[in-house]
């Protein structure tokens, strides 16, 4: 009875409470008890969908190259049903390292290292099967080495660094239309060297005739790659989507010039990333980047086969299947061949003797014909520097320099960290990291994150039009 009447006294004093709009304290706690109870109950749900998603997502990357292995044995992709329980054990065993993906928040590093991921996924599948002549359990057991040397710092540094220059609020925001200004006039002064509009198919046979400085090709990587989709990402936080279509356009409009499939697709990329990070957690949209395209690609081989395979060609093989395939054939090349000891690096070749007179695309292209055979940090810094056996080591060092890239970006909104840098993850799947630091662009989008002003940010979310005031710190209700 004394328990019955203390309730029905706290009861009476709530409503003589909500009667006068006094605060209530008990109101309070309960209102914080079930605030924190929603936020723990969607963040598992958000791991549930998350780790159900790389699931299904890994089980896609090996139906899809054994699809590849049917039309594409030129290509150096087999598939032999005596060996699948070997891919099966091979597979699961490394499914267990994505559990690191449902544990790191959003970052850089956290998007790349994904598509990372789905590299070796793609690798440890086609070493099963390969049929190069080289230490096939050496090479796994360093691609599965490397992944983690590589992960560990790109996913769990994240803590901002000590900024001693940043750019004031008011010349920021003028920031993004003067790289609007930059972008239309490298794209006039390129556009005098070479501007041909033709097909993805005929694009090759055109673009070994380009001729444009060297000066300017670094200029239009930089402009294309980290300029124009930082202001890009500025224009969308601020939802001023005239400039940011303007911006698509500009980028666009580098096709023509360099004949190049990044190009083509970066303004479809740009956008589309905009709208799935507007709907979606920023780390489920890295899953889906990369398994949605993925899964059409399955779907569209089971119903037309090899009838039609320019879908298969762009999206499943050389997005998703050739940078893996690339770690097959640089293991096979490198055990026959004299390591590089760095020497690819421009400035360390001039310095110290190079067994190898042109670039390691043009190297391989010679030995294997299959193009000019460019490839990731993982085959380039790793594999053809210093062998797998010590591979983890130069890999290791590149993830600090990811980690120090996350905390750059440390403090922006993790939409625009994911919009402004979504390029970088396809190019770092093609191409070595010193060469996307510098002649990409990575560096200076590394630097426009360190200077950009947090409180620019921060004086937006306080605004009631803006979608973080309803939600998180990704605009979406936790």
């Amino acid at each position: 009875m004394d328990l019955l009447s203390g309730f029905k006294r706290v009861e009476y004093q709530v409503q003589l409470r909500r009667a006068h709009h006094l605060p209530c304290t008990i109101c309070i706690g309960t209102s914080r008890m079930n605030t924190n109870e929603i936020a723990i109950a969607g963040k598992t749900s958000t791991r549930v969908s998350l780790g159900v998603l790389i699931g299904f997502h890994i089980v896609a990357c090996c139906v899809s190259l054994a699809y590849l292995s049917r039309g594409y044995g030129s290509y150096h992709i087999y598939y032999d049903p005596a060996l699948l329980h070997v891919a099966i054990a091979t597979i699961a065993s490394f499914a267990i390292l994505s559990y690191l993906f449902l544990l790191a928040p959003f970052s850089f590093g956290y998007f790349l290292g994904f598509y990372f991921y789905t590299m070796i996924v793609g690798y440890l599948w086609l070493n099963c099967f390969s049929r190069f002549e080289y230490n096939h359990w050496l090479s796994g057991v360093s691609a599965v080495g490397s992944t983690i040397a590589f992960l560990v710092p790109s996913l769990f540094v994240t803590s901002p660094v000590q900024r001693r220059f940043t750019i004031g609020e008011a010349i920021f925001q003028r920031a993004p239309t003067i790289i609007l200004a930059l972008g239309a006039i490298t794209i006039l002064i390129a556009a005098s060297y070479s501007f041909k509009i033709v097909s993805l198919d005929e694009m090759y046979d055109f673009r070994k005739k380009i001729n444009i400085p060297s000066p300017l090709i670094y200029c239009i990587g930089v402009t294309s790659n980290a300029l124009l989709p930082f202001a890009f990402a500025c224009f969308v936080e601020r939802r001023n989507y005239w400039r940011a279509g303007l911006t698509l356009v500009l980028l666009l409009l580098f096709y023509p010039i360099t004949l190049n499939k990044i190009a083509f697709f970066t303004p479809t990329w740009l956008l589309v990333m905009a709208v799935l990070t507007r709907l979606l957690d920023c780390r489920i949209t890295v899953v889906v980047s990369l398994f949605v395209p993925l899964v059409v690609g399955v779907v569209l081989y089971a119903v037309l086969g090899m009838r039609d395979t320019r879908y298969l060609d762009i999206v499943n093989l050389r997005m998703i299947a050739t940078p893996s395939n690339a770690m097959d054939i640089y293991n096979d090349f490198f055990f026959n061949h004299p390591l590089t000891s760095f020497c690819q690096v421009t400035f360390i070749k001039a310095l110290v003797p190079c067994p190898y007179a042109g670039q390691l695309g043009e190297v391989m292209q010679e030995a294997y014909a299959l193009g000019n055979f460019n490839a990731s940090l993982f085959a380039t810094e790793g594999i053809a520097s210093v062998g797998p056996l010590l591979a983890p080591i130069p890999v290791f060092v590149c993830g600090l320099v990811i980690a120090l890239a996350n905390r750059f970006s440390s403090g922006l909104p993790p939409r625009f960290i994911f919009i402004s840098g979504s390029i970088f993850p396809q190019i770092l799947l093609n191409v070595p990291l010193t060469t996307t630091l510098l002649s990409h662009g990575a560096a200076v989008l590394f630097l426009l994150w360190y200077l950009t002003p947090r409180s620019l940010f921060a004086s937006q979310s306080e605004s009631p039009l803006q979608p973080s005031s309803i939600g998180g710190p990704e605009g979406r209700l936790a």
